[in-house]
């Protein structure tokens, strides 16, 4: 699997991609998940930013953001510490 693949009208993101950036071991991305410790968002870009999806996952201070294409190809990625981010923190998973 690449990275980050298209699955109908959603993404799968894969496991090694999302330790990666947490500093996790890829085998507890999946539980972490369905526990709910680590969270996400998906949006859609439009009008400019038409064809680009927003991947952004959460996992105790840390965020991680993929800006995706259509395709799922990789078009930007940042971690940064979510609590100095400014926006909506998710309420849950998404």
């Amino acid at each position: 699997m690449t990275q980050i693949q298209r699955s109908g009208a959603d993404f799968v993101v894969d496991a090694g991609l999302l330790a990666e950036a947490f500093g996790l071991p890829p085998a507890d991305v999946p539980a972490l998940m369905k526990e709910g410790r680590i969270t996400s968002r998906f949006e859609t870009g439009v009008e400019d930013d038409a064809g680009s999806y927003r991947l952004t996952f959460w996992h105790g201070g840390l965020a991680c953001r993929f800006t995706v294409d259509e395709n799922g190809v990789v078009l930007k990625r940042a971690t940064f510490d979510a609590a100095r981010r400014p926006g909506p923190q998710p309420a849950g998973r998404a």
